[in-house]
């Protein structure tokens, strides 16, 4: 059940890498979008809000990684599973978020 673990370390990468914006826009005390906004995930919640969605996701990221399997940065299996999770979500944040604060996302 390798595989099933290593689901687990992309998932842990996904919410770690969602983590940064949210964490750092709220502990720079600046509003940012949330799933709780108004519309969800276009308008702006506060900072506090944005610290504590991002230290959610922080802890299921920790408990994905390393509270599931037995996660080794020795193994490239591992470590390129979690970066697979980091990569996608950059890439979704990078053209989601961007559409609001002027980023490179398509027209």
């Amino acid at each position: 059940m390798e595989w099933l673990n290593d689901f687990a370390y992309f998932w842990g990468g996904a919410f770690l890498c969602n983590a940064i914006p949210h964490f750092v826009s709220g502990v720079m005390g600046r509003p940012f979008q949330s799933p709780f906004a108004k519309p969800p995930g276009e308008g702006l919640s506060s900072s506090t809000v944005n610290v504590l969605w991002g230290f959610f996701n922080i802890v299921v990221g920790y408990l994905l990684v390393i509270r599931v399997g037995n996660f080794d940065l020795r193994s490239t299996q591992h470590v390129v599973a979690l970066g697979l999770g980091v990569l996608l979500m950059s890439l979704m944040s990078a053209y989601g978020f961007g559409r609001f604060h002027g980023g490179n996302s398509p027209k």
